[in-house]
């Protein structure tokens, strides 16, 4: 049990995975998505998004050419209790609203076919 707790800490213990899972609470995102807010290399933000998907706290699954994430829809208590922590925190941070802004405006189609 506390491996598994040490695992989710160290995950969340990133503020670019922070704000992927700020983000995710609003949406499913692919990679180009999350890049296009975060402003970091697309192989940064695949190594971001493995280590919260090892985490538990996030899934994906395969619609055409996009790899979408979610937050796990099913997290077992743990990670449960941690996405529920996330989730309640931050939502005046002027980060997390910024993010939410542009997510709002960001289109797959033409960011993923650059």
């Amino acid at each position: 049990m506390i491996e598994q707790q040490e695992i989710i800490f160290k995950a969340l213990s990133d503020k670019n995975r922070i704000r992927i899972i700020k983000m995710l609470q609003k949406k499913p995102l692919c990679v180009c998505e999350i890049r296009a807010v975060l402003k970091l290399a697309v192989s940064t933000v695949s190594q971001h998004l493995s280590i919260l998907r090892e985490a538990g706290l996030i899934t994906d699954w395969k619609e055409g050419k996009w790899i979408n994430y979610k937050i796990n829809p099913e997290p077992d208590q743990p990670v449960s209790n941690a996405l529920l922590f996330v989730q309640l925190q931050l939502e005046d941070d002027e980060t997390v609203k910024k993010d939410r802004k542009i997510i709002e405006t960001v289109d797959r189609i033409i960011l993923c076919c650059k």
